[in-house]
């Protein structure tokens, strides 16, 4: 008896692209099969809500709003020099940030006190080294950064007399009359 029929001689690639797919859906018939069986075969049933479109728009409403304050808030009040310092130079000038003076340490302030309120003003406005022009805040009027050199300066050993504030006329003023204009058409 000869073993020549009995022999194993390998498969063929077009064997193995239809065996391996085959394979794979017969596994994912069985396990759907499988789930099937054990799956609740009566569908659940939803009782209809009250107020559906009510928890809709509860659902999707916005977690915030913003509101844009008129561009002509009325007349400009000129902060004080305590108020510019806490609002915008304060982050530096308390902590010492990108060696700006801190507030309060006389052996800082001494030289750039020497230099006269003048010329503090001008590099406050105008910005030096690494401080922007106005401490970053272009809304600042000069005055105000004034106050706020005279602020932090006195408070370093200084004596310099802040100016002023402006003030704002706040009186009603009446427009004149302008005589109305006339429609016409172009054609």
């Amino acid at each position: 008896m000869s073993n020549e029929h009995n022999e194993y001689k390998g498969s063929t690639f077009w064997q193995l692209i239809i065996v391996i797919p085959g394979t794979i859906l017969a596994f994912t018939l069985i396990i759907s099969l499988i789930a099937k069986s054990f799956s609740d075969t009566t569908p659940a049933t939803v009782e209809p809500a009250a107020n559906v479109s009510s928890q809709v728009d509860e659902n999707i409403k916005p977690v915030a709003s913003v509101e844009v304050a008129a561009a002509d808030a009325g007349p400009h009040v000129d902060k004080s020099g305590e108020e510019v310092v806490t609002a915008v130079c304060g982050m530096c000038h308390t902590a010492g940030l990108m060696n700006a003076p801190k507030i309060g340490d006389k052996t800082q302030w001494a030289p750039r006190i020497a230099q006269g309120y003048d010329k503090l003003v001008s590099n406050a406005i105008n910005g030096i080294r690494t401080m922007p022009p106005k401490g970053g805040n272009s809304a600042l009027s000069d005055s105000e950064i004034a106050n706020a050199v005279a602020f932090m300066a006195n408070a370093s050993g200084a004596n310099f007399t802040a100016p002023a504030a402006l003030k704002v006329d706040t009186a009603v003023k009446t427009v004149p009359a302008v005589a109305p204009v006339e429609k016409i058409d172009v054609k």
